[in-house]
């Protein structure tokens, strides 16, 4: 069974072996991180290790059995009890519900290990995917989120009360 984990050093080469073998599929609905991204890969695991560290951003994988990554779950900006959420899952698990259940888990675990009561999340419209996984989540569409934001792409801002029940 899929086990939601904080990261830690030791994901790193089955987190860059995930963001390799899903980049083609990420690609077609959120930007592209560029070569750049995976030739400095090192360095900035390193940095967003750091980050966590310092207590900014806390970030999530969910590891199969085999040890390999099926999904990455992020808060950023985390500040005055609210974070934003990013993720992203495996092509071969996604439609089967994983995203769904680990942004719920997600969303326990903001509250619970990082105090947080409001998560945000921001989703292109073109991609209905994400926004389903929001709304089946307890997100609820806020506005209007900035193109720049998503890759030039239009979107819409979600946002969950986590002091409330989905």
């Amino acid at each position: 069974m899929p086990e939601l984990k904080q990261l830690n050093a030791g994901h790193a080469p089955a987190v860059l072996d995930f963001e390799l073998a899903n980049r083609a599929y990420f690609a077609a609905s959120v930007p592209d991180r560029g070569d750049e991204y995976y030739d400095r890969f090192a360095d900035r695991y390193s940095a967003l290790l750091a980050e966590q560290e310092s207590g900014t951003c806390a970030f999530y994988v969910l590891v199969a059995e085999d040890g390999s990554v099926l999904g990455r779950f992020n808060l950023y900006d985390l500040e005055d009890g609210t974070a934003d959420l990013g993720y992203r899952v495996a092509q071969h698990v996604a439609g089967r519900g994983v995203a769904t259940a680990t942004v719920r888990e997600v969303c326990r675990l903001a509250a619970a290990r990082h105090g947080l009561r409001t998560l945000r999340a921001a989703a292109a419209h073109a991609n209905v995917a994400s926004r389903t996984v929001l709304t089946k989540a307890g997100f609820l569409p806020v506005g209007p989120a900035d193109p720049a934001d998503l890759g030039g792409k239009p979107g819409t801002w979600f946002r969950r009360d986590l002091t409330l029940r989905p």
